[in-house]
């Protein structure tokens, strides 16, 4: 674990921020780690979790069933969760989390995103859509439906892990288009 004091962002303070770190191996997402900033003055408080290894570029699919609600699903920072069949995508963003779950957790965290969205719909042909959405979910996660659920990790730190479950290397065209959550830097840009 290492500590150090830094000046805080927020309130200015001079030497009144702990900066906390420590690197574990977790499983799944290999070593990691764990960042935590406190400032002693205003309150400030921000942790994150970055995980250090880099893995080979990895594709997950999973055709999912009633049997397979209970499917194990590790999602780091840096994947893309996708329901084609329902023109569902989550893409990582700068305040994408990694989390382990299942394949019916999952489908929650899709259905609570539509009904926030929901909310935010003006137009009835969206909100027909995001109702209908929400009607294939719940028979999905009844046993009514049959959906692929894909997990693409250009950092190779997400699983599907299920016997049913394909994996495959992702091709570098594949990457190319996968938002990452990080900044990058290209070379040969003018």
């Amino acid at each position: 674990m290492n500590n150090m004091k830094m000046d805080c962002p927020v309130c200015h303070g001079q030497k009144c921020m702990d900066v906390i770190t420590t690197t574990n191996e977790i499983p799944y997402f290999g070593e990691i780690m764990e960042s935590v900033l406190l400032c002693s003055s205003c309150g400030y408080r921000h942790s994150d979790v970055i995980c250090l290894d880099q893995k080979e570029p990895v594709h997950y699919s999973l055709k999912i069933t009633s049997e397979h609600m209970s499917a194990r699903v590790v999602k780091s920072q840096s994947a893309t969760v996708s329901i084609p069949e329902l023109g569902l995508k989550v893409e990582p963003g700068p305040k994408s989390v990694g989390y382990v779950s299942n394949i019916e957790g999952v489908l929650e965290r899709f259905e609570s995103a539509v009904k926030t969205a929901l909310t935010l719909f003006d137009d009835e042909e969206s909100q027909k859509n995001a109702s209908i959405i929400l009607q294939e979910l719940e028979k999905i996660r009844s046993g009514q439906g049959e959906v692929e659920i894909i997990i693409e990790d250009p950092f190779g730190h997400s699983a599907i892990i299920h016997q049913d479950a394909s994996k495959r290397k992702l091709e570098l065209d594949e990457i190319k288009n996968l938002k990452t959550g990080f900044v990058t830097f290209e070379q040969g840009l003018e």
